[in-house]
């Protein structure tokens, strides 16, 4: 779920790239996954600079899941929203094989970093 307050940011093409927040005096961005993308307490504008040079590419990228128990997999991001983000098993790129079977698993927004961690493309 959205945290109250977080002000949904769009690049000049209208495509959502984060939300930036107050940080007391200041500003700080999220990314797309409800997780922090910049330093603290930056200006809005610096907050704003951040969150578009981020983009969205990443979402694309290879991650890791890290379930409970610690074990981990490989998964590639399907659906992305402010109250859940669905990721599908990718191993030997399972997520990209057209009729293959998807193994889907839901996590709460914001994502905790240390449940999905970034990878490589």
């Amino acid at each position: 779920m959205l945290p109250e307050g977080w002000i949904e940011h769009r690049r000049d093409d209208r495509e959502r790239v984060g939300w930036i927040a107050a940080d007391g005096d200041a500003w700080r961005p999220f990314d797309l996954l409800g997780r922090p993308a910049g330093a603290e307490g930056l200006e809005w504008l610096e907050a704003e600079a951040v969150l578009e040079e981020l983009g969205i590419g990443y979402l694309a990228d290879r991650w890791t899941l890290v379930e409970s128990g610690g074990a981990t997999r490989p998964v590639r991001i399907a659906e992305l929203d402010t109250d859940r983000v669905v990721v599908v098993a990718d191993e030997f790129g399972r997520a990209s094989a057209l009729g293959a079977a998807q193994e889907r698993f839901e996590l709460p927004f914001p994502v905790a970093s240390d449940r999905l961690v970034r990878t490589g493309r």
